[in-house]
């Protein structure tokens, strides 16, 4: 009997991949069990369906650090892509599962709110509790396809819900996409704070500079080199398997850290535009709470089952910022007309 191509390619994970990557065919599943592909592998499939879900496309319009348009800036979905490609360069150079490392990079984000990390705050503080990567696994799990999620596999979940936090991804890939993650946004966020007339080159520390490089290509792939050299030299001298960083990187990578937060994150242009992004975030939380007929039905409709603050919860992290901002001038701007 001829073998399907999803059987061929889960064959050829076998004789290429490392003992220590997570093969297609050893998946603990989805949740709801499905028929398997004839042509992907379940982790392809994984993939095709969040590129193919509506959150995935509306990470265009989210902010990711910096809300003052600007065609230079990294938006959510820019930041996603650049954290896959990045995963996917030292995946294939560690032999990992590069189609699992893709799935768990583009979804990782896919719960992040209207104004980034802002509007994150804002909704964590008036529910209760928000935060993105477990709303990323309740967009996966329940938002999408009107309910139905996207039955995404236990190892691309897990991944997502523990790209950030307390807890370790069961999967290297999943550990990859973590690290890279960080290595990732202090990258590009130095690009756009230099874009954006906060920072110049010489504002970072000399260490960064000295230790990680001076340009933007120059820091992407000292880590990149770092991760797959310390990476493949512990798991040949037996230690622990894991993602690892030399001692002097993960040095620079936290100094660099800590003067990001202190001089863009916190700093005072953001804090500015932060200030905007709660007022909004927070407004249309309070006015939804009241007036929750005036949300689309499939938010409204599921009060019944989730409750008043998760589905208003759920809509306004669904919202894109431009989409926020023309809800609160509908809302709370008198018209002209």
């Amino acid at each position: 009997m001829t073998l399907s191509i999803r059987h061929t390619t889960e064959q050829l994970e076998e004789t290429t991949l490392s003992s220590f990557a997570q093969f297609s065919k050893n998946s603990k599943g989805r949740i709801i069990p499905e028929k398997e592909c004839d042509i992907r592998t379940i982790y392809q499939r994984d993939r095709d369906r969040i590129i193919h879900c509506k959150s995935f496309r509306s990470l265009k319009e989210k902010t990711q650090v910096f809300i003052v348009k600007n065609d230079f800036f990294r938006t959510r979905l820019t930041h996603t892509l650049e954290v896959n490609q990045i995963a996917r360069t030292i995946a294939r150079a560690l032999r990992l599962n590069e189609d699992l490392v893709e799935a768990i990079a583009l979804g990782h984000d896919l719960g992040h709110t209207c104004f980034g990390h802002r509007g994150e705050d804002v909704l964590d503080r008036l529910s209760g509790r928000f935060r993105h990567n477990e709303q990323s696994l309740r967009v996966v799990d329940i938002l999408e396809r009107d309910g139905r999620g996207l039955n995404l596999t236990l190892e691309v979940r897990d991944g997502i819900l523990n790209h950030t936090g307390p807890k370790e991804p069961l999967t290297l890939e999943g550990k990859l996409v973590r690290k890279v993650d960080r290595i990732t946004y202090l990258c590009h966020d130095i690009q756009d704070s230099i874009n954006a007339g906060i920072l110049k080159i010489e504002d970072l520390p000399s260490i960064v500079l000295k230790r990680l490089g001076s340009s933007h290509s120059e820091r992407i792939n000292t880590f990149v080199i770092d991760v797959i050299n310390e990476t493949n030299k512990n798991h040949k001298e037996g230690i622990n398997i894991d993602i690892y960083q030399s001692d002097e990187i993960l040095e620079a990578m936290n100094i660099l850290r800590n003067f990001m937060f202190k001089n863009v994150y916190y700093g005072e242009i953001c804090s500015e535009e932060k200030k905007k992004a709660e007022f909004i975030v927070e407004s249309l939380y309070t006015y939804f709470l009241s007036h929750p007929k005036e949300m689309p039905i499939k938010y409204y409709g599921n009060i019944s089952k989730e409750g008043l603050e998760r589905s208003v919860t759920d809509f306004i992290a669904t919202c894109t910022d431009s989409h926020a901002i023309e809800i609160f001038h509908e809302k709370f701007i008198p018209s002209k007309k």
